[in-house]
């Protein structure tokens, strides 16, 4: 009896530790797996997650073409010191050539000379680096301007304008009396026109920014940069002094210039009057007298 006991003491003993031991591992997996998930859920990005990485992308993307279709008009002025300044500015204009460009205003001597040129925009860092191999570069200053506001607000006003022309021409082509054709026609010129200036400045503004303006100032000795702009009480007072200074040198000037008219037009003019009062004032007396 007591082994029948002890032999069904044992089973259960056994029974439930395997029972146990299921349960440990059920257990344990489950919470291996629920660690195991967030990681998972955290590495897979969720559908907001995707479409805000997808929106990120975009905006960088729009960003970039932004950047990149930005309408800059680029100006530089060089001060340069050469030995033989007409080489120096032929040599200038060759470059600009080279790299799709041309010459424009030009003023030169032996001594002294300046040479404006058109470059790509693209070119014009790479001009101004090359200027080194034509002399010495004392002054370099390059200045750019951010014009896409204004081209962007002239082709959308150029859009508006195209679809008003054709509202009008279609009015003219349903004008019926001679009155009507007129007043449409008026109408229609003055918006062409406008068309036209609008148009014009937008293939100004876009040549501006195709093309960079640079400014190249040769001289066998250096150049002196340009003074600072000062401001103050005793600024002021210089200036107004010399210009009060100016004044009256063109003043003198002037009264230079009417000097010799004066005297040979004045003083026969006073001599004449002279003689004539002076005639009529005896005139009288010669007739009391008789």
């Amino acid at each position: 009896m007591s082994r029948r006991v002890l032999w069904v003491g044992v089973a259960l003993l056994a029974v439930f530790a395997t029972g146990c031991g299921a349960d440990s591992k059920s257990s344990g997996g489950s919470s291996v797996a629920e660690n195991a998930a967030p990681q998972q859920r955290a590495a897979q990005p969720t559908g907001a997650q995707k479409q805000q990485d997808n929106s990120g992308q975009q905006n960088q993307s729009a960003e970039s073409v932004q950047q990149q279709e930005r309408q800059l008009v680029r100006t530089a002025t060089v001060d340069l010191r050469s030995d033989d300044v007409l080489r120096s500015i032929s040599d200038i204009k060759a470059k600009a050539q080279q790299v799709g460009g041309f010459a424009g205003q030009e003023s030169s001597t032996q001594s002294r000379g300046s040479v404006t040129v058109r470059v790509p925009s693209n070119e014009l860092d790479g001009v101004v680096r090359s200027l080194e191999d034509y002399g010495d570069v004392t002054r370099s200053e390059v200045r750019s301007e951010d014009v896409t506001d204004q081209l962007v607000d002239v082709e959308a006003r150029i859009a508006t304008q195209k679809a008003s022309v054709e509202r009008l021409r279609v009015l003219f082509e349903r004008a019926g009396s001679t009155a009507e054709i007129a007043q449409v026609e008026g109408e229609l010129t003055k918006r062409q026109s406008e068309l036209e200036s609008l148009q014009r400045r937008s293939e100004s503004l876009k040549g501006k920014a195709a093309l960079a303006t640079l400014t190249v100032q040769v001289s066998t000795t250096p150049i002196a940069p340009p003074a600072p702009e000062r401001t103050g009480f005793g600024d002021a007072f210089v200036a107004g002094w010399n210009a009060l200074v100016h004044v009256l040198r063109l003043v003198l000037v002037g009264v230079g210039g009417l000097l010799p008219f004066v005297l040979v037009l004045g003083v026969p003019t006073v001599a004449v009057i002279f003689w004539l009062r002076r005639r009529k004032r005896v005139t009288p007396t010669v007739e009391a007298d008789a």
